[in-house]
């Protein structure tokens, strides 16, 4: 289970003392210290929110499979990633796969940016 805290006026934050072990367990202790110490709340409102109209449904999608994620579970991510037909890079990677792996998510980028 993500480490996340009870609500404080409506908005959630991660555990900082396990944050690195969760969110970001393949960054380095002091970038993911800086990761947990810099993180901004996010609303609880946003967990109850839908989407009328999502993009997928007419664009071509991709998706990067973080597959050492404690945040979402790679199973979720790959039904997610499978419900939008989407394009699908695998990389063993936290859910900070974004820090610790950045070559292999410009390149996915890259791969949607130039795809015809």
């Amino acid at each position: 289970m993500p480490p996340i805290l009870p609500p404080v006026d409506g908005f959630l934050f991660l555990d900082k003392a396990k944050f690195a072990d969760s969110f970001a367990a393949d960054v380095d202790g002091e970038t993911a210290s800086f990761m947990a110490d810099s993180q901004v709340s996010w609303g609880v409102e946003a967990l109850s929110g839908s989407v009328t109209d999502p993009v997928w449904k007419s664009k071509p999608s991709y998706y990067l499979v973080a597959a050492n994620d404690r945040m979402i579970p790679p199973p979720a991510q790959r039904m997610m990633a499978q419900r939008a037909g989407s394009t699908v890079v695998e990389t063993a990677g936290s859910h900070a796969v974004y820090v610790s792996k950045p070559e292999v998510v410009a390149a996915l980028i890259e791969q949607a940016a130039t795809a015809k």
